[in-house]
């Protein structure tokens, strides 16, 4: 790292007044890429389905667009590190918006191996969509480090509600322009991240990472007599990891046969669809009420609230008569808390305990453990329901995750 790429700008505002800006120049680019986070769940298994005539490979959309977004998460960690948030984020948005653009090439040539290729770059749009939670840290005092990390994470929805009900409009659109019909959310998608690309690009200035590091190298001059200190790493990196692994791995493995049983037992895309939709709306929007009970109760304590709310996600679930919508949308609400409860936590944990200085590449790392265990449940998920059924699956999820439980008491305890 040289030091110019350490050193603020001439004329940097404080830091307060910085981290208002960096949260704003956020929010617009979450609002935007939550926009574009829609097409690939919403449209691509079924290009795949429609290009090759067969359900055999619908699911490789899935696994190709989670498999792009855990190399994303290393080159945004990567670029981050060496050069910035504004660069890292603003690449990654990019990287999104030629993915769309690819799949929309591949479904007017009907290339289902190019659809595939486009896919995996597509997938870098999720990976910074989850990365830029951490530049809302950055400068954030720790007292309410995981607020802002809520700020950022609450904008994703705005999007995440409005690009769904645009899939018919750019359906259209997309006939009009002598495009597949199916293509046309991901118009919408290349669109979104490119604008998200440029918002960053362009106003996320002071960088938030750069400035912060700026700032705590003041610090320890300051309080050190003009010494270099060593950072040190804090004991929450493991337990603060372990918990956004664990919950991601339980909420995406239940999460995705949950239409699957609600379909296997006579409900219709109507049903299932209202089920996840209120899934989503409990994983986001819930965001600014974990980020002040995070920062007012401690981030152990409701890592461990994480835990506990999966376990009665996983218990409502299995236990849900197979006719009852209601109750599946009350685990699935259960489910999506949960998660956000984890991922507050978890990222605030790894956020305090990550020394500046390699904080970014840290960051992108578990991000890709997050990836990972989002795919592995996925794809266990549906042997698990084959060989023993919805309500085994749902119990065994959430037995899970309580897993949470013994790794931050061991954080707590040595504090």
């Amino acid at each position: 790292m040289t030091g110019s790429a350490s050193a603020a700008p001439v004329g940097t505002p404080p830091a307060s007044e910085a981290q208002r800006r960096v949260l704003t120049v956020l929010v617009a680019g979450q609002i935007l890429s939550g926009a574009g986070l829609a097409a690939g769940i919403t449209v691509g298994a079924l290009l795949a389905q429609d290009m090759l005539g067969s359900t055999d490979l619908a699911g490789l959309p899935s696994a190709l667009f989670t498999a792009g977004s855990a190399l994303a998460a290393v080159t945004i960690g990567r670029i981050s590190q060496s050069r910035g948030r504004r660069p890292g984020l603003a690449a990654g948005y990019l990287a999104g918006a030629v993915g769309s653009a690819g799949v929309i090439a591949a479904a007017v040539a009907d290339n289902p191996v190019l659809l595939f290729v486009a896919l995996f770059v597509y997938g870098a749009g999720t990976a910074t969509n989850l990365q830029a939670r951490y530049a809302g840290a950055d400068l954030a005092a720790p007292a309410h480090r995981a607020r802002a990390v809520s700020t950022v994470l609450v904008a994703t929805t705005l999007g995440g509600v409005v690009g769904p009900n645009l899939a018919s409009p750019t359906g259209t659109l997309a006939d009009a322009l002598g495009i597949p019909t199916l293509a046309g959310p991901f118009l919408l998608a290349g669109a979104a991240y490119a604008l998200a690309a440029l918002v960053l690009a362009v106003w996320l200035r002071p960088d938030p990472l750069l400035l912060a590091r700026s700032l705590d190298l003041q610090q320890h001059k300051h309080t050190s007599g003009g010494s270099e200190e060593t950072p040190v790493r804090q004991p929450g990196l493991m337990p603060g990891a372990l918990t956004m692994i664990l919950t991601q791995l339980v909420m995406v493995a239940i999460m995705t046969m949950t239409p699957v049983h609600m379909h296997d037992h006579g409900h219709g895309t109507a049903a299932s669809g209202f089920v996840i939709a209120v899934h989503v709306g409990a994983m986001y929007l819930p965001s600014p009420l974990t980020g002040w009970l995070v920062d007012r109760y401690g981030r152990t304590s409701t890592a461990a609230a994480s835990g506990v709310t999966l376990l009665a996600a996983g218990i409502t679930a299995a236990v849900a008569p197979d006719d009852s919508v209601g109750l599946l949308a009350l685990a699935l609400a259960l489910l999506g808390l949960g998660w956000n409860f984890g991922l507050v936590s978890g990222t605030a944990m790894i956020t305090d305990a990550v020394p500046l200085a390699t904080r970014a590449k840290t960051q992108g790392l578990v991000d890709v453990s997050i990836a990972i265990a989002g795919a592995t449940g996925g794809l266990t998920s549906g042997l698990v329901v084959s060989a023993a059924g919805y309500p085994v699956l749902a119990l065994t999820g959430g037995v899970l995750a309580l897993a949470v439980l013994p790794a931050i008491a061991v954080t707590a305890g040595s504090r």
